[in-house]
């Protein structure tokens, strides 16, 4: 089976392509917007300078099987566009319906497009989790963009009869995690004292050992076509929970103060920083029952497991 594997260099990019290059029955080639420095050996690598409504894929594409979508522009806390949507489109929207056209029209038999679980929505009631055929209600650029991509995936697969597979991921973590699970394993590790003793949320995380896994499973499995999978864990945590574990995963005892949500929320406010504070304080759960049942699939890494492995790689090339 011949495999192209898009933003090869990104965070979930890096991992499928370090496991799928360990695997003898697939030829695979990865697409990157710029060289790595160590690439797997029987990888064939391109460079592709960009994502958009123009990039040529022709000659990438030639007796592809199976094309893995990583690379999008990606959601960040602090976007400084002055549009940020358009902008979002031209890569999320554009550039991914361009690469599917020229798949279906190279023959590719199936597309895995890598979503975002922001296309359900932002925060959930406790113990009512998203599903994956819920109504979509994305709420930031990021989100629509996602959306609209899925959409016109879908219609392209009824037009061609290529196979659309959709992954929604909820926050990945593991080795090389950046962002806020990094400041928040700096701030464990330096046993600074955090207000976050209290929180009684319940939040879904994906291991990028469990989302790999999945995306994997979704290369061939018969019954993944034209279907939308939600994937986490399977053990949803409340922030407090995720830090005491994560410091017991550095070594280290959590110091965690029990100040009340309320407390955190207006404090978060007049900081200007409401959107981490959600993260922090509000809760997101998916129900992967669909993708538990269809797939008949069981994420292969428990989060304390995954947990250690992002701890060990964060001592090594962060701690000081």
């Amino acid at each position: 089976m011949r495999v192209l594997l898009t933003g090869a260099s990104g965070f979930v990019g890096r991992g499928v392509l370090v496991r799928m290059s360990a695997r003898f029955d697939i030829e695979l080639t990865a697409a990157f917007r710029k060289p790595l420095q160590v690439i797997p050996e029987r990888v064939s690598c391109e460079v592709v300078g960009g994502l958009d409504a123009g990039t040529d894929w022709r000659k990438l594409l030639d007796r592809v099987d199976a094309v893995i979508h990583c690379a999008a522009r990606v959601h960040v806390m602090n976007d400084t566009s002055s549009d940020p949507l358009t902008e979002f489109r031209k890569v999320n929207v554009d550039g991914t319906l361009n690469l599917a056209r020229q798949a279906a029209a190279a023959g590719v038999r199936r597309f895995i497009f890598i979503s975002s679980i922001k296309v359900n929505g932002e925060d959930t009631t406790p113990n009512q989790p998203y599903k994956a055929d819920d109504d979509s209600a994305p709420l930031d650029p990021y989100g629509i963009s996602k959306m609209e991509a899925e959409q016109g995936l879908r219609a392209l697969a009824a037009e061609t009869g290529m196979e659309v597979v959709i992954i929604r991921p909820v926050l990945v973590y593991g080795p090389g995690v950046k962002a806020n699970f990094l400041s928040m394993m700096r701030w464990l590790h330096k046993g600074v004292p955090l207000p976050f003793g209290a929180i009684h949320n319940r939040r879904s995380l994906v291991a990028l050992g469990n989302l790999v896994d999945l995306i994997v499973t979704c290369i061939d499995h018969p019954a993944a076509a034209n279907q939308t999978f939600l994937v986490s864990d399977g053990e949803d945590l409340s922030t407090t929970e995720l830090l005491r574990r994560m410091g017991t995963a550095l070594g280290k005892q959590a110091r965690l103060l029990p100040v009340p949500n309320r407390l955190l929320e207006v404090g978060a406010t007049i900081l200007g920083k409401q959107a981490l504070a959600q993260r922090l304080c509000g809760s997101l759960q998916v129900d992967i029952s669909k993708t538990r049942e269809l797939l008949s699939w069981t994420p292969p890494v428990s989060v304390d497991e995954a947990l250690r492995k992002t701890a060990k790689h964060f001592l090594e090339q962060h701690a000081k």
